[in-house]
């Protein structure tokens, strides 16, 4: 019994630990997604998840980044499930990213880092941020 409480114990260390970290909002979200004409990177996740927590902050910066150059979006699918069914997820955080033209290029299960997302941005042509000095 008191490995059991410990270990909820820890949990909810961790979790208080990771509540503070900066949230991605949905109120900033397209009205059409992907973005007509415009590469999309859309991030399916919930702001309650732990993994999603954690790419929060990377996606706040890569929407600065990048804006103007690519779309990056998050959606909280456990607010708004309908949006988890149209994307066919089965896990989250789930990314897709997607063309100018609108078509799915790549799909990642997980937490995707930001050198991972910096990579198939890349990839996909959009140019990289110049480094501050």
């Amino acid at each position: 019994m008191k490995r059991v409480s410990l270990l909820i114990f820890f949990n909810l260390i961790l979790f208080s630990l990771l509540l503070p970290v900066i949230s991605v909002t949905a109120s900033d979200t397209p009205a059409e997604v992907p973005v007509p004409g415009m590469i999309t990177l859309v991030d399916l996740g919930a702001h309650k998840c732990i993994p999603c927590k954690m790419m929060a902050p990377i996606l706040k910066k890569m929407t600065a980044e990048y804006a103007g150059r690519a779309a990056v979006i998050f959606i909280d699918v456990w607010k708004d499930k309908s949006q988890g069914e149209k994307f066919k997820i089965s896990t989250i955080p789930t990314q897709i990213f997607f063309d100018a033209q609108g078509k799915e290029v790549y799909r990642h299960q997980g937490f995707l880092s930001e050198e991972d997302i910096v990579s198939q941005l890349t990839k996909m042509g959009v140019k990289q941020p110049a480094k501050a000095k």
